[in-house]
């Protein structure tokens, strides 16, 4: 390709127009950033005031046996979904258990268990977890 004078000035001038583009998105970014940070504080702050109330139908079942977790949400949209956790050993672990939350709030979901014994669990959604409750298995 043979470059021109004329070829070279439209290359110059496409150069700054890209450079004034470039220089003014970083000044909007900028001048956005702070309204921004806002809706990040006031997104976190709903997030800090979600709750989870969780209450398991029984308190002591056989291995394997179909129980119910029952509770009530505030904070959290509907169809937003609650999971259960199991406590084992020092961590909590994502048992393979969740319903989305109604309307309302509220939300049951069907448990069986397998781990004799006594077992801590939650039920969580995000970041926000319920009390834990304990759930023993024979």
């Amino acid at each position: 390709m043979i470059i021109t004078k004329r070829h070279s000035l439209r290359i110059a001038a496409v150069s700054a127009i890209a450079a004034a583009s470039v220089a003014l998105a970083g000044t909007a970014a900028m001048a956005a950033t702070p309204a921004t940070a806002s809706t990040s504080v006031a997104q976190k702050s709903l997030a800090a005031k979600a709750t989870i109330s969780a209450k398991p139908s029984v308190s002591s079942v056989k291995a394997w046996q179909l129980f119910r977790v029952t509770g009530a949400t505030t904070g959290l949209k509907a169809g937003t979904k609650v999971t259960l956790q199991q406590k084992q050993g020092s961590k909590w672990v994502t048992l393979p258990a969740s319903v989305p939350v109604a309307r309302n709030g509220a939300y049951s979901l069907g448990v069986k268990l397998g781990l004799k014994g006594k077992n801590s669990l939650r039920i969580v959604s995000g970041n926000t977890a319920s009390p834990v409750f304990n759930v023993t298995v024979r």
